[in-house]
Order: C-alpha cells, then structure tokens, then sequence
C-alpha cells in the first residue's frame, strides 16, 4: 500500500502496516540479499547492507557470478546500457584465475566519475531487486552515515529497484529525507560533505537525469528511519519537515558493529573497553512523545524483550546477531561455524574495542583464532589502505581536497595532516569484512585479507537458538523464535 502525503511530494510506501521485526544491516554483505529476503518472505523487514556494494558486486562479477544471480537483476535494470557498460567492466566468465587479485573498482570521493556513479547505482539496484524479486514483502537497505560520499548514488540505486524502508546510522542523518525526496522525483540531490579542517562548505550529489538520460517514471519515495542513541537527538530530528524521518530505530549500546559512543569522557574498564552508564541508556517516554514509530535495538534477542519493547511503546525490536549466525547470513561458512560451535559451548566472547574502526566510533569485535582480533593476526598484516571507503575527506588548500584514512600507513596518514594517536590500534574494516563474505582480496604477494568478525554483546537469544538447533537455523526459524 502506497502512502500519498498531502504536499504533491512522491508517494511513500509502505503503510500503515509496520514489521515487528527488523533484521538488522550487517556488515559489508552480511546482509545480503539473501537473508534480507528470507525475512521479508516472513512478513518482517529484511534489511540488506548498503556498505559498500560497489566493491561487493564487482567481485562478485569478477568471481564468475554464480548463479547468474547478479546478472538476471541488471537484466531489469531500467537503462540497459548503463547495466552493460558495467558487465562489460567487471564481468569475468568463469571467474578469476587462482590467485589472481580482484580489480579495484574506483575509490569514493566528492566529485565521483560518471563510471564509479554508475557501479554504485547498478549494484544498489541489484542487491535490493534480488532481495525484492518474486514477492511483495517489505524490503529495506541500511547506510552508514559516515559514508557521506557514496550515499547519493546508492540511494538512488536501491529506489530504482523499489526499496520500501531506508535506515541511517553511524551520524545525524538530519539531510536523508530531502534527498528521498529529490531522488524519488529524479532531481539534482545533495548532501553537505563534513571535510575536516574546512573553511568553505562542500557537498556530494547526484543529477539522476544526467546519469541515467532521463524519461524515467517518478520513484516511490521509501519510508526513513534514523538509528539513533538518544532521545535528544529525536527530537532534534522532528523538529522539521526537512529533517523529520519516517521513524527511529533506538540502538543501545549492545548492538553489533559500530556503536555511538558514550555520553561524557570517555572511561576504560579493566579489560580497555569503553564504560557505558545510564546517560546512555536513550529515555523511551521522551522518545515516544515525539509521535513516530521507533524500534528498539541493541539486547533484544528473545520473544521475553520484544514483548517488553512493545509494552514500552516500540513497534517492535530490530536484531542483528541472530541472523548474522543463520543459514542465509553473508558470513563464510566457516566462520559462523566457529561461532556456533564456540556459542554452544559457552566460550564465544565479543568486545568492544575503542580504537579498531578508522571512524573512532567503538566497534564490536568477536575474539576468533586466526582474524584480526588476534594481536598476532593485526600485527602481520600489510598496512595499507586500497578500498577506502571509510577514507574521510580533508582540505588541503581552498576548494582542494585530499583523502586520509588512520588505517592507512602511519606515515602516509602523518604526511597528509593526521596524527600519529589516532593510527593506534586501527583495523582496515574495508578488506576485513569483505574478507568475512568470502570477497577478500589477494595481493599479487600471494597475501590474503584476514577477517574481523562482529556481533552484538546480547547473545542470549543466539544461545537459546543453538540449544534447540544445534544444527543452526534459518532465518525464518529467527523470526519465528523473536515472535513465539
């Protein structure tokens, strides 16, 4: 059911219905099509990651494409010669030769080439069609903020292929409505880019009818849902038409992957984990007197808490971890095994690490034997810094930019105006999850990329799951749990 708002702006979909349950966006590819259409195949909202999917389909091309899964989505792709030009690109029959390194695909930046713009609106485009394709469930992608230069193209990319719901974390997320709403009617769309050490405003965009030639019909515009750690900053967020999201999606500081950091000066436990307190526990009364739907995230891994966030005003609680363990997850078999096996038997330990993630936001890490969560690991990998999507802008003279990332080699990152504190400890998150999806690169040195694995810190509802199937589950079977 389409949403027709009064002000002539393009219909919103969909409503009034909302899910209970929303997988979570995991990873870099975690939350592949795959799994994001499973759950919505349940009738709950399957989320698909929009981290860095420019990277993820061009390897996935560059492997052969198995299944010709790819390949039947840019079928559908509403410009055919813009999907052509890049199967032309990346497309490899048979996939790469062993030990043949993948081809790096173009890096992004504030002013993006009409080839990486077209990369990352047909690989949007095909991860949210193939997660949509056969059905009329609800599907979803989920950006990082952070992200700032990649998230015009591939917004218009997963609208393209009809994405229901957007959801924004990792920032203020204050510019996403407008841009919907621009992108929904194909009209220049922009974002104002955070460039550090800055003296002019810069922004980041996108003019679809350059791109795609135009004559295209007006796009349904997904509904919005900001992921949020406080109850300021919703009402910061609907204060404003221009800022308002559709709704929220309250993340604590028990959830997977990047978390907000905590209120006030930053305190070390014993073990070098952030400390968080009751000043970041967000004030749900607050949140729902703001009048939008919001879901709960972050521990809520088991039918006793959804319940409990329904009765506290949520619709319904989004989870992570218990999909990123299903069958349909992205991760490499072999590392949810190592999981599983460790879950069962009561030894699987996840840390919040302060220093791993280039953002400087605390990043969830699984302790696991041979990935980048072992000293020894981090320590023998080459520095270096190739797929830079977590690269940051930074203004070398006036109108002149230049790109750093505190993952990159230390004095690489030094000459550019970094400083040295903020290389410590830091993880090439970029090759590390890709390497978790089976997508790591393989150097010409016959080097391959480790993996780092997060989760969340609330496993109680995974554990319940391994001890009724040891075996593992589906995500349907997680839904079924979440909703028993």
């Amino acid at each position: 059911m389409l949403v027709q708002p009064d002000d002539g702006a393009a219909p919103r979909g969909p409503g009034p219905t909302l899910p209970t349950i929303i997988q979570g966006g995991m990873g870099v590819a975690v939350s592949s099509w795959r799994l994001a259409r499973a759950v919505s195949l349940t009738g709950q909202l399957g989320v698909v990651s929009g981290t860095a999917l420019d990277v993820v389909v061009a390897r996935r091309l560059q492997d052969g494409d198995d299944g010709g899964h790819v390949r039947r989505a840019l079928a559908h792709f509403p410009v055919p010669a813009v999907a052509e030009r890049v199967l032309a690109r990346h497309y490899r029959p048979g996939g790469r030769a062993p030990g043949r390194p993948y081809v790096p695909v173009p890096k992004v930046s504030a002013r993006p080439t009409t080839t990486a713009l077209e990369l990352s609106v047909v690989a949007n485009f095909a991860e949210v069609w193939l997660a949509k394709e056969g059905h009329d469930g609800v599907v979803g992608i989920n950006f990082l903020e952070k992200i700032q230069m990649a998230t015009p193209s591939a917004a218009y990319g997963a609208m393209l292929a009809g994405v229901d719901y957007v959801l924004m974390g990792a920032g203020i997320p204050t510019e996403i409505p407008r841009l919907l709403d621009a992108l929904a009617r194909h009209e220049p769309a922009s974002i104002a880019l955070h460039v550090e050490g800055a003296g002019r405003r810069y922004s980041v965009g996108l003019d679809p009818q350059a791109l795609t030639g135009g004559g295209l019909a007006p796009l349904r515009r997904p509904r919005f849902l900001a992921i949020i750690s406080a109850h300021v900053l919703a009402t910061h967020l609907a204060r404003e038409d221009a800022t308002r999201p559709d709704g929220f999606v309250v993340e604590g500081p028990r959830a997977g992957g990047h978390n907000a950091p905590p209120r006030g000066r930053l305190v070390l436990d014993d073990d070098g984990q952030p400390v968080f307190g009751p000043r970041d526990e967000a004030d749900l009364a607050r949140i729902a007197a703001v009048g939008l739907p919001f879901w709960l995230a972050g521990g809520y891994s088991s039918p006793e808490l959804v319940a409990k966030a329904r009765a506290a005003g949520a619709a319904g609680v989004q989870v992570g971890s218990i999909f990123a363990l299903s069958a349909e997850s992205g991760l490499r078999p072999v590392l949810r095994e190592q999981m599983l096996t460790a879950l069962a038997e009561d030894r699987l330990e996840v840390r919040t690490d302060p220093h791993a993630s280039p953002t400087s936001f605390p990043f969830k890490v699984v302790s696991l034997p041979g990935t980048l969560s072992q000293p020894q690991v981090y320590e023998a990998r080459p520095r270096l810094c190739d797929v830079s999507h977590l690269r940051v802008p930074y203004e070398r003279e006036p109108g002149v930019l230049g790109y750093r990332c505190p993952a990159e080699p230390v004095d690489i990152y030094v000459g550019k105006g970094g400083s040295v504190e903020d290389t410590v400890g830091r993880k090439c998150l970029c090759n590390a999850l890709l390497a978790d999806v089976g997508l790591g690169q393989t150097r010409r040195d016959g080097y391959e990329e480790d993996s780092l694995v997060t989760l969340g810190t609330d496993l109680d509802g995974a554990a319940a799951l391994v001890a009724a199937e040891p075996a593992g589950w589906s995500a349907a079977r997680a839904v079924e749990y979440l909703l028993d």
